[in-house]
């Protein structure tokens, strides 16, 4: 009994021992593997790619240097002025500024002192101050209209008076220049400030040997380059000179022509009223050129005496001499021409034996037309 109810306990129990091995079994299979994170890495995004450039437009294609209008051509030679050319400029052989002593004596020019002021005593007794009336190195350079450079030529040299500027006196009140111009002759003209605006004819630099010599020299390179053109420099430092001297300026024109060292440059000597001493110095040029040069003085009774000083003498050395306006100043021309009273002196540039007698003067010298002759035959 209790054998059989032991097989029925075990009958009974078995199963359960089997289940529970099968459970456990089967649990077993049944349990999930162990859980592993797994990090899901966001696809990998493709590079970003730089937004594309809009393309360049193409630069604009630079336009071909435009090629210089062509010049004209120019002129195989020196051609004459279209219009007349004026300039005022400072000269290196100016009168002005000038630190020697005076001609004849052992005075210095500059006399006088004031503190660092220098100055002159004139022959009035006025003192004048060199930064004021001796320190104007200016010339005045004047080529009128139709002037050609490829034909001969004189190159005037006007000495003006005492109290006198080149704007004020010489251009606008004796209007040399335009009396230049309206002669119809192949001139140009050259005029030195002198003494500015002073009751002084004292010479400066133009006492000193071979500086108006200097002087011609300059003023042809300066007229050249008025001019414009580099061709016409042996034209200019070929001319004659013609040296005309009004009132004090004659002082200058004495010493140019005793000391200048131009002598046998200067074709002829015009006095304007102008023969105030020296009257010696004059007279050696006129007897060193007495065939090949030519001499004018105009004058009223302000030098009446002076003019009837150096007759004289031209007679005593056989020169002859004319006392009325000649035909023409022709080589050996030697004239003396009486003007009137002293009232007339301050316009005698204007009015002399005539109006413009400048212009006048320049018009009876032969040699100096403007334009070519014309060949015979031709129109």
């Amino acid at each position: 009994m209790k054998r059989r109810a032991l097989l029925l306990l075990g009958a009974l129990l078995m199963p359960s021992v089997v289940h529970a091995k099968i459970v456990r079994k089967t649990a077993k299979q049944a349990k999930p593997a162990p859980h592993k994170i797994v990090t899901h890495k966001a696809p990998a995004k493709a590079p970003m790619k730089a937004p594309a450039k809009p393309a360049a437009k193409p630069a604009p294609a630079k336009p071909a240097p435009a090629k210089p209008a062509p010049q004209p051509a120019r002129p195989a030679g020196l051609q004459p002025l279209k219009e007349a050319r004026t300039q005022l400029i400072a000269f290196n052989t100016s009168a002005f500024p000038y630190r020697g002593a005076i001609p004849g004596s052992n005075k210095p020019f500059l006399d006088v002192r004031q503190g660092k002021r220098l100055g002159h005593t004139s022959l009035r007794g006025d003192v004048y101050w060199e930064d004021q009336t001796y320190s104007d190195r200016r010339s005045l350079l004047y080529l009128p209209e139709g002037y050609n450079p490829a034909l001969p030529s004189l190159m005037v040299i006007y000495l003006h008076g005492q109290g006198a500027t080149l704007e004020r006196d010489v251009i606008a009140r004796q209007g040399i220049a335009r009396q230049v111009s309206e002669a119809g002759q192949n001139v140009a003209l050259v005029a030195p400030q002198l003494a500015y605006d002073a009751l002084d004819s004292s010479a400066g630099n133009f006492w000193k040997p071979g500086h108006f010599a200097a002087y011609i020299d300059e003023a042809a390179e300066r007229l050249m380059r008025l001019y414009g053109d580099k061709r016409a420099g042996p034209h200019f430092n070929a001319a004659q000179v013609l040296l005309v001297a009004y009132s004090g300026g004659y002082l200058s024109a004495a010493y140019a022509l005793a000391r200048g060292g131009a002598t046998y440059r200067v074709k002829g000597v015009v006095l304007m009223d102008s023969l105030y001493g020296d009257e010696d110095k004059f007279a050696a040029w006129a007897t060193t050129r007495r065939q090949t040069g030519f001499l004018l003085s105009a004058f009223t009774d302000s030098t009446r005496e002076e003019n009837g000083n150096l007759q004289a003498m031209l007679a005593k050395r056989r020169i002859a001499h004319a006392g009325a306006m000649p035909r023409t100043l022709a080589p050996g021309t030697m004239t003396f021409i009486a003007c009137g009273g002293l009232d007339m002196h301050g316009d005698f540039m204007t009015r002399a034996w005539g109006q413009d007698p400048l212009a006048q003067t320049l018009a009876l010298i032969p040699g100096y037309p403007q334009k070519p002759p014309v060949a015979k035959g031709k129109a």
